[in-house]
């Protein structure tokens, strides 16, 4: 397990530097001069030098890239011009509601998901399972901002059920998790179902319906136990997914996340907020990817570090 640990800590370090030296690139190429939206538009030539030598945007490239990195190796991505503090603090004040918002998007797609599929096990080509399938297919083509902005027109306007946007009290957090969660209830469901329809038929199943145990322990207990390893690494993957994917789902709700805060760093060349944030994202992949392979030896002890 130390072995294992040491590898994947050196494999995510390579996966930060590419993804710090590709933002580095990328916010820096594409059009606009921070100079100017912070000065404004009738800001003298000589005023933007000086913002440009302040902020080491004057330098060539791979000067600033070199400074840049020796900062992110300190911990430090340099100051926010348009907040006027630390980037990375600025990022972290933020992260917390990015991370409730994709958790319990995580726990109602889980607790969505997995009953439904193993229903439609249980009753393959039945009502339910065509529904679901077919759920699944358009739930998965609706863009989520569409989808946000239905529920709010529902749920918000039509019922007054549950508020539109953030500031609403703890509900106001409901809206916002149905939509990240909604596309992919259906999928996780359709996962669960073919999962379990292949344990069915396999000895183990069979010996246990033989001994006289009843149909729901054999689909709750030893059928579930045995598809829990597909089940983790998707909600692995989808607990990322779901913090990359509120950038949009945040804008849409007014949400005081990480995803708000990416768009409006975007939108006015706040190059330290940026790569602070999406790092943040980055590392969150790889911590949660780490956390899947722990947790396939925990559940499959069949499994060792190294297959994981």
């Amino acid at each position: 397990m130390g072995r294992f640990l040491l590898r994947r800590a050196g494999q995510a370090a390579v996966v930060a530097l590419g993804a710090i030296s590709l933002v580095f690139v990328v916010v820096r190429v594409v059009p606009g001069d921070p100079a100017t939206l912070i000065l404004g538009p009738d800001a003298s030539a000589d005023q933007l030098a000086s913002v440009r030598a302040d902020f080491g945007l004057d330098r060539p490239l791979w000067q600033q890239y070199l400074t840049h990195m020796g900062e992110v190796l300190r911990g430090d991505f340099g100051d926010s011009w348009r907040l006027g503090g630390g980037a990375m603090s600025a990022v972290l004040d933020r992260f917390p509601a990015t991370l409730a918002l994709a958790a319990l998007a995580l726990l109602i797609t889980l607790g969505a998901g997995f009953p439904l599929g193993m229903a439609c096990a249980r009753r393959p080509g039945k009502v339910l399972d065509l529904l679901v399938s077919t759920g699944s297919l358009v739930g998965q083509a609706l863009p989520s901002f569409w989808l946000g902005i239905v529920l709010i027109l529902v749920f918000a306007r039509e019922l007054h059920w549950l508020p539109g946007t953030a500031g609403g009290g703890p509900e106001a957090v409901v809206l916002p998790a149905v939509t990240l969660a909604l596309p992919f209830v259906g999928w996780l469901a359709r996962l669960v179902r073919n999962g379990a329809l292949e344990e069915v038929a396999k000895d183990y199943v069979r010996t246990a319906r033989a001994k006289g145990t009843g149909e729901g322990a054999v689909m709750y207990v030893h059928v579930a136990r045995n598809i829990a390893v597909p089940v983790v690494t998707v909600l692995g993957l989808l607990m990322g997914n779901f913090i990359a994917n509120a950038v949009i789902v945040e804008v849409v709700f007014s949400w005081p996340g990480l995803g708000s805060l990416m768009v409006d760093a975007i939108t006015n060349r706040d190059y330290a907020v940026v790569e602070a944030a999406i790092v943040t994202v980055t590392l969150s992949y790889i911590v949660l990817n780490l956390l899947v392979d722990v947790l396939y030896v925990a559940l499959d002890p069949r499994l060792t570090p190294d297959a994981a």
